[in-house]
């Protein structure tokens, strides 16, 4: 994030969040799935019932996203390793913009989000999951 004294606007964040990110596309984000990397999914619970979700994605809700992607924290997800890569998604990939800056500082150095977020995996034709 900037060093620079604030009080700053929320398009100055999200733009200093993502000079940090290589934010990924949906077809290269279901690729780094496939090759081992993480998907977690940041949606509140009413989204991901009204709208899918992403086949093999964790869900963390963004109030606790920071403990459970601390890698050294003892509420950290099971398996959290900091080489390994972390896609973030929204919605629409602004959350999770600044989430995975966030992510990086907790030292996932690895960590990205999807450009478009959810949004656009969906409308990439990417698998989906409507949970019953």
């Amino acid at each position: 994030m900037s060093l620079s004294a604030g009080p700053f606007g929320i398009d100055h964040l999200l733009s200093d969040a993502r000079e940090q990110l290589e934010r990924l596309t949906p077809q290269q984000a279901f690729a780094a799935q496939r090759d081992g990397g993480l998907i977690v999914d940041i949606r509140p619970q009413s989204d991901r019932l009204a709208d899918g979700e992403i086949p093999g994605a964790l869900t963390v809700e963004r109030l606790v996203l920071e403990w459970r992607l601390d890698p050294g924290g003892p509420h950290r997800l099971a398996g959290l390793r900091t080489d390994l890569p972390v896609i973030l998604v929204c919605n629409e990939g602004y959350a999770s913009s600044l989430a995975a800056a966030q992510a990086q500082d907790l030292g996932l150095t690895r960590a990205t989000d999807l450009d478009g977020g959810f949004r656009a995996w969906k409308s990439a034709g990417l698998p989906v999951h409507h949970p019953p």
